[in-house]
This record gives C-alpha cells, structure tokens and sequence, in this order.
C-alpha cells in the first residue's frame, strides 16, 4: 500500500513526530476504535462475526478520501502486531481436554479434513498457475480457521498484501455461502443433528460462520459444531512451521520456522488446559482476544482496494470452490464413514 505524498508547499509547515509516548500510541487508536466499532455492530449482524465486520470497516476506509489522513495511513506495525497477539490469545479458548473429548472419530474427521484440504488446495492451486503465497494463504483459510489462520500464516508466506485481501475476501464468500447450505444439504441427505454437527465444524471456513451454522442445525449443535471448529484451529501451529520450513525472508534468509506468536499461542492452548484461569478471567481474555483480533483484521481490510479486487480473478475463484468443495466432501464422507 502506497503512503499518499503530502503536497510539497505543506512539507515545510509539518515538523517529523517526535518521538515519545503519543508517537507510540497514535497509530493503536484507529485500529482498537474499529474493533470496537464492530464489536458494538455484531449483535445486530448475527451472519457476520466482529472480525469481518472490522474488516469491512478497513475495507471502507481505504477506499474513501480517510486515506490521505496520515494517522489512518500509517496502520501497518500496530495492526500487525495487535493480530499477532490476538492469534495468540486465541489459544486461551482451547482446553486440550474439550478437544479430545470429541473422541477418536472426530478427531480422524478433524485430522483428514484439514491434511487433505491443505493439500489439495496447494496441488489445484499451483497446478492453475496462481501465485505461490495466495495459494498458501488460500489452504490454510480454507483448511484451518478462515481470517485468523491466513494472518496468522501471512508472515511465513511473504505473500503480497493484495493476495492476503483475495484470500480473505474468498474465506469471507464461501464460509458465508455455507452457513446455509451445510445446515440445508444436512437436512437433505439425512444426517442426524450429531453427524450435522460434526460436518459443519470440519467443513466451515470460519468460527463465527461455523456458529451461525450450528445455531440453523439446533439443539446442541452449537455447542459440538464449536469444539470440532477449534480442533482445526489446533492445527494452526503445525501447518505454520511447514510453510515457514524452507521459506526465504525479503533478505534471503530464512524465516523463523515457528513465529513468535504461534509458539505463544500453543503456550495458551497448554495454560488454559490447565484449569487453573478461572471462568471470570477467560471471559475477559476472550473479550480482548476478539478485540485484538478483530483489529488485525481493520489492518488486512486496510489492504483491500476495489480496483485491486475487482473483477475478482476466474482462477482465485475456481480454486476456492476447489478448496470447499475439497473441504466439505471429505468431512462429508468421513462423518458418513465413521460418525
């Protein structure tokens, strides 16, 4: 993203910030201040979690004159850095015990799904000739958890900012396209509301549309749809030491084969399955983890330019009904096979 050149009579008049703590604090504001905005917005818009909600609000805001405000302008750092420990602090909703508590089946539906996805996505993806770091961000959305897994991949792939706005763009597409057709599909080919739920949690590209879903399938679907969701979301650290393993920084070398904030956020998955943070606690981590998340995902919203987006690319299109396809029929089959 380009920073917007101020008009060469006003250079004189604008001295550089000095440095100090309002220059440190500035640029947290407009990205907190969106999440919050999103935050208070998401009860109203129940298809639509906080996350995406502040990425719109990102998206907005980079195509409209708020661009050449030079404290909307410079987001990049903050925003990085507040997605990076909002990935983080997701790891503090994942009791280990929750998990393995789907038992053994589940967690072979979880497993394939995810290995297979990722898999397939990254073989149709190369094979259609598109960028190596799109298709990347494009598996781990489609096969982990939507958004956060393609920022939280974003920095071992090197993948240009526009691709980071294609794969969330696609994410945000066909998760949505699927909260209704999961839950009609289920009813079709005659799946009990266990097996539905199971097949919407494997399938689903995002928490808050695995949510929706679960909430159309009724009963304790929400509940079963969840924890087969945050399964997947375990795989995040694996699936970013493989895409770091072997890739090259913008200097040549190699980057971290784990980034910082991965090895953090395993650290919160084994803090919380401790039992020791009380529930009072993990209500308000969980309110900051969204808060953090959602604005990280202002930043990547930042980032969307609709004469960069649009026409959306035939092939990025093709590859992500590939992805769901891949994604929902071999949940589909295993939950027919097994659950």
């Amino acid at each position: 993203m380009n920073t917007p050149t101020l008009p060469a009579q006003s250079t004189d008049a604008i001295a550089p910030p000095r440095p100090g703590v309002g220059s440190r604090v500035t640029p947290f504001v407009p990205p907190l201040a969106a999440a919050g905005l999103a935050m208070a917005l998401a009860p109203f818009v129940p298809l639509l979690s906080p996350l995406l909600l502040a990425l719109v609000v990102g998206a907005v805001v980079a195509n409209s004159p708020l661009m050449g405000v030079r404290a909307v302008v410079d987001h990049g750092p903050a925003t990085r850095l507040l997605l990076r420990l909002g990935v983080a602090a997701l790891g503090l909703q994942l009791p280990f015990g929750d998990i393995v508590g789907i038992g053994p089946a589940g967690l072979v539906v979880i497993a394939t799904t995810v290995v297979v996805t990722f898999r397939g996505t990254l073989a149709v993806g190369r094979r259609l000739g598109l960028d190596e770091g799109f298709v990347m961000l494009l598996a781990a959305g489609f096969s982990i958890c939507g958004a956060a897994a393609i920022a939280g991949v974003q920095d071992s792939v090197r993948a240009k900012e526009k691709f980071v706005a294609l794969a969330v763009a696609m994410v945000t597409i066909f998760g949505s396209a699927m909260i209704l057709l999961v839950p009609w599909l289920a009813g079709v080919i005659g799946l009990s509301d266990h097996q539905a739920s199971i097949w919407a949690g494997a399938s689903i590209h995002e928490v808050a549309q695995v949510a929706a879903a679960g909430s159309l399938i009724g009963g304790p679907a929400v509940a079963l749809a969840m924890t087969v969701k945050l399964g997947r979301v375990t795989l995040l650290a694996p699936i970013s030491a493989l895409l770091a393993k072997g890739a090259k920084g913008a200097n040549g070398t190699s980057t971290p084969l784990v980034p910082w904030f991965i090895l953090a956020f395993a650290a919160a998955v084994a803090l919380r399955s401790t039992g020791l943070l009380p529930t009072a606690v993990l209500d308000v981590t969980n309110l900051v983890t969204t808060l953090l998340l959602a604005a990280g995902m202002y930043g990547l919203g930042m980032g969307i330019r609709a004469r960069d987006l649009w026409p959306l690319p035939v092939q990025a299109l093709t590859l992500a009904t590939v992805s769901t396809l891949i994604a929902g029929g071999t949940s589909l089959g295993l939950v027919l096979l097994v659950g």
